[in-house]
């Protein structure tokens, strides 16, 4: 899922080290001496995350001072990346956790035994926002369902993500293969690009350049991102705003699921699972809506206001079956190619 929506600034972790994909080979290293590491090594864990995973700064403070577990961060790729890293290095893995599998990508994790445990971590929604004051100005009633965008009313203003490259691109896909099935999607693509779709290569581009609501102050006012987009533009919004400039479309939400897991073959896997309990407890999926921008699993963890009162999170949201994506995810990408591009 690699969709943490409208993060503008990099804060400084000052109980984490983060370490770039570049230097796992040293960290292999350093898991496969297991038992002749030195103790300082022997006490430290090591998670493997997309880009876009930003925990809140010091999270990880109170679990160091409890355990005497030091929590190492690699970041690199989007989640597509991250699974073929742990799958090229099964058996031998650069890091003992793996965070940010989603359902779109569950099965082939599962297939290629990867991981000797996995558990759901947040959910969230992929989902059309709106541009509210754009369609007001307009005097147009902005669409309340997908077979709507490809009416002629709403011609060039829909920009979506390559399912390719993106997380959210793939999402919208499945969500368009949910609603229209295997005899209609693909003509329903055809129509999409006939009333003037726009696809880029990723979020940051669609939603921060392309978008009309937003920081990019793009041309087009429909765009693929997130049901927690819209508390996000009230947190960074400059001037502050007490009301998101932006909407969901709740019928166009395809749901997310992430898992976080333990990789085949670390050699920490006490401290892995002591990491994951604390992933799954109160303290850090209270930390999640306000800078992962997902709902948390824990159901004793409370949501910030701003998270509840504007983050949509629909009763029933658009799925298809892990399975069935595993077996033809390639398939629906190829042919959408043929009647997207």
């Amino acid at each position: 899922m690699t969709r943490k929506p409208m993060k503008r600034t990099t804060k400084t972790r000052t109980a984490i080290t983060v370490i770039t994909l570049l230097s796992l080979v040293g960290l292999s290293a350093c898991s496969a001496s297991g038992a002749n590491g030195n103790s300082a090594e022997q006490r430290s864990v090591t998670l493997l995350a997309y880009d876009a995973f930003t925990p809140q700064e010091g999270i990880f403070e109170p679990f160091t001072a409890d355990t005497g577990i030091e929590v190492k961060i690699v970041t690199g790729g989007d989640t597509g990346t991250l699974v073929s890293k742990a799958i090229l290095t099964a058996g031998n893995p650069e890091a003992d956790v793996l965070w940010g599998v989603d359902n779109t990508f569950l099965a082939r994790v599962q297939e290629a035994d990867v991981l000797d445990t996995i558990e759901a971590v947040d959910t969230g929604d992929v989902c059309i926002n709106i541009h509210d004051d754009y369609f007001e100005n307009a005097g147009l009633r902005p669409p309340s369902s997908l077979a709507d965008l490809i009416d002629p009313a709403y011609k060039s203003m829909l920009v979506v993500q390559d399912p390719r490259t993106s997380s959210p691109g793939l999402a919208f896909l499945l969500a368009t293969i949910a609603t229209f099935g295997e005899s209609g999607w693909r003509d329903y693509w055809t129509q999409l690009r006939t009333n003037g779709v726009k696809v880029v290569s990723d979020w940051t581009t669609a939603y921060t350049v392309e978008f009309s609501g937003s920081t990019g102050k793009g041309s087009r006012p429909l765009v693929v991102s997130y049901g927690s987009s819209p508390p996000a533009e009230v947190l960074y919004s400059d001037p502050p705003v007490a009301e998101p400039p932006t909407s969901v479309m709740e019928s166009s939400c395809f749901r997310q699921i992430e898992y976080v897991g333990r990789l085949k073959g670390t050699q920490r896997p006490h401290e892995a699972d002591k990491l994951i309990e604390f992933l799954l407890g109160k303290t850090f999926q209270e930390s999640m809506p306000l800078t992962l921008f997902v709902f948390p699993v824990n159901e004793s963890a409370e949501l910030p206001e701003v998270f509840e009162k504007f983050a949509v999170q629909p009763s029933n949201p658009l799925t298809i079956d892990a399975d069935a994506i595993a077996a033809n995810r390639e398939l629906w990408i190829e042919q959408w190619a043929d009647s997207a591009l």
